[in-house]
């Protein structure tokens, strides 16, 4: 089985796991600060990065850094995966939900406008596939309203919009390193933004929420043993055999985002011009790193083409199932029909095979596939 996503690992990965192996540290150390520094020099910020354990992690802790809780309101889109508004919900925020862009998926700036309160604390725009968030838009809603913008660039690390990296668009910044992203740290992710005391913010919070900083003890005569906790906090810390691996992936973050382009310009020029299918949207300035290939197909065959595909030996996924038509959701009175743009994206989608190791022969028999289902 061919499958839609996985890690590219090489002997340089190898190397910088095992070499963690045989030196001291195990957990947070010396290759978690080079790490940190490694993702702020992609995102185009000055400050290390937040490593943390997940891409959901990541969430969690922004959503802290950024103040969220009981009686504020998160501005997303159902068109994600959902964890970008469950987190929300872990600090105890009301989601609520807004319609995408036909033709990016994205978080339609307009519809987030109309969904602004005055308790509107955070609006996350999820890069949908790799394709940047209309970033500018969304940041003028955002501060408009005296709210904060994040990006879930869980897809997009390597990305950019207009000559600015992904990392850098936003007020924060999450990132994940799971194994079929961008790049991996088995399992990982990260923070950033441009503002210091957002990054200090997330920081603490992933560190349990405890401080040994002289400068905000409230007991200064004990021994340099001592901590305070202030806040509350969680245990988000990545462990150094991971952050190796994450910065010796970051040495290929432009090989593999070169060969997702080529993955993709390559399905383009074979699918494109087939009526019941809709190959993905990129629009002017922006620079995705295509961590899905979202086809759809407009004739009401998803279902079809999948079971088609795998009968064939070809792993697909659908990303993703609208996030408000969940139990969990449905049951706060959120309904199907409330986001039709999302829905019908949903309904449409399927995401082919897409990771940097693919060769053009399992593309082509991809294309092969997929043409033969469609009578092309």
């Amino acid at each position: 089985m061919l499958p839609y996503g996985r890690q590219s690992i090489d002997e340089n990965d190898i190397a910088a796991v095992a070499e963690v192996l045989r030196g001291n540290w195990l957990t947070t150390g010396p290759a978690v600060a080079q790490f940190e520094k490694d993702v702020a020099a992609v995102a185009g910020v000055p400050g290390p990065a937040v490593a943390v354990t997940s891409g959901t992690a990541a969430l969690h802790t922004a959503y802290a850094a950024s103040g969220v809780g009981p009686g504020d309101e998160v501005i997303t889109t159902p068109l994600t995966f959902f964890a970008t508004a469950t987190t929300a919900m872990w600090q105890g925020a009301r989601v609520v939900f807004a319609d995408v862009s036909e033709d990016t998926g994205n978080l339609d700036p307009d519809a987030a406008a109309a969904a602004v309160t005055d308790r509107t604390k955070v609006i996350a725009g999820v890069d949908y596939g790799g394709h940047p968030i209309d970033a500018p838009a969304l940041a003028k809603v955002a501060h408009d309203a005296g709210a904060v913008l994040l990006e879930d660039a869980a897809h997009s690390v390597g990305g950019s919009l207009d000559g600015v990296p992904v990392g850098a668009l936003a007020d924060l910044t999450t990132f994940s390193f799971f194994p079929t992203k961008n790049l991996t740290t088995a399992e990982g992710g990260a923070v950033v933004s441009p503002s210091d005391e957002l990054l200090a913010a997330a920081r603490n919070f992933k560190g349990i929420g405890y401080t040994r900083d002289e400068a905000k003890l409230r007991v200064t005569d004990e021994g340099p043993w001592y901590y305070e906790v202030h806040s509350l906090g969680l245990n988000y810390r990545l462990p150094d055999v991971l952050a190796a691996l994450g910065s010796s992936q970051l040495g290929r973050l432009a090989q593999f985002k070169a060969r997702r382009q080529e993955i993709t310009d390559r399905y383009n020029a074979a699918l494109a011009d087939i009526d019941v299918l809709r190959t993905p949207a990129h629009r002017a300035g922006a620079e995705p790193v295509w961590h899905l290939y979202p086809l759809r197909i407009l004739d009401g065959r998803r279902r079809e083409l999948f079971e088609h595909l795998h009968a064939d030996g070809i792993g697909v996924q659908v990303n993703y199932i609208p996030v408000h038509t969940q139990p969990i959701f449905a049951d706060l009175g959120w309904r199907k029909g409330q986001f039709p743009i999302a829905e019908a994206y949903s309904a449409q989608e399927i995401s082919l095979p897409m990771f940097p190791d693919l060769t053009d022969a399992d593309v082509d028999r991809v294309i092969d596939s997929v043409r033969t289902f469609v009578g092309a």
